[in-house]
C-alpha cells in the first residue's frame, strides 16, 4: 500500500468517542474562550499560531489557507462525539519529509481536563500517521513542569529521550523542556 504524505489532504480522524477534523468558523467562540485563558497556556510557547490573532475568522481561515498550504503546521479540531462541540486543539508541526518525521501537540480547554480526552486524541495521531502516511517517526516536548502531559505521552507509547533542555518557546529566557519521540 503507498502511504501519503501528511499534507496531501485535511484528515477527517474519529475513534469511538472523539473526531478530529477542520476547523470551522463556528468554533470560534470555544477557540476565544480557550486562547483567553492563560491557564492553559501556561506550559506552551507562547508563539502558538492561534494567539497571534484577534480575530478569530481570520485565525481560521489562515489555518488553512496559510500554514496548512506551506506545509508549517495542520491543526485540526478536537470534538467529542457526545457534545459535538470544539474541545481542543491538535496540531501536527515541525514536519520533515526527507527524514519522515513530525512532531506533535495538542490543547483542551480547561474545562475537559482530566477527561482523557489528550490521550485519546493522540492515540488517534499516532495511528493516522502510521497507518496511513509515511511518517516513521514521532516527536513531542513538554516543559518539564508539564506533568500531565508526560502522563499522556507516556500512556501512548512515548520515551522521554531528553530531559531538561533549554528550549525557546517565545518566553523572555529559555525554557527547560523534556524532548519525547515514539
Amino acid at each position: 500500500m503507498i502511504k501519503m504524505k501528511l499534507f496531501d489532504e485535511i484528515p477527517h480522524l474519529e475513534n469511538d468517542r472523539i473526531i478530529l477534523g477542520r476547523i470551522s468558523l463556528e468554533d470560534g467562540e470555544a477557540i476565544r474562550e480557550m486562547v483567553g485563558n492563560d491557564n492553559v497556556y501556561r506550559y506552551l510557547p507562547t508563539f502558538l499560531f492561534e494567539r497571534q490573532y484577534e480575530d478569530t475568522e481570520k485565525m481560521i481561515k489562515e489555518l488553512y489557507e496559510g500554514i496548512y498550504l506551506n506545509k508549517e503546521s495542520l491543526i485540526l479540531g478536537i470534538y467529542l462525539k457526545e457534545e459535538d462541540s470544539l474541545c481542543g486543539l491538535a496540531e501536527y508541526y515541525g514536519y520533515r519529509d526527507e527524514i519522515h518525521k513530525v512532531s506533535v501537540g495538542y490543547r483542551l480547554l480547561e474545562r475537559y481536563w482530566g477527561h482523557h480526552i489528550a490521550s485519546s486524541a493522540l492515540s488517534v495521531m499516532i495511528d493516522y500517521l502510521y497507518t496511513k502516511t509515511d511518517i516513521e517517526i514521532i516527536t513531542a516536548s513538554t516543559m518539564v513542569e508539564n506533568r500531565a502531559s508526560a502522563r499522556v505521552l507516556k500512556k501512548n507509547g512515548f520515551d522521554k529521550v531528553v530531559s531538561g533542555a533549554y528550549e525557546d518557546w517565545g518566553y523572555d529566557a529559555p525554557t527547560l523542556t523534556d524532548k519525547w519521540i515514539r
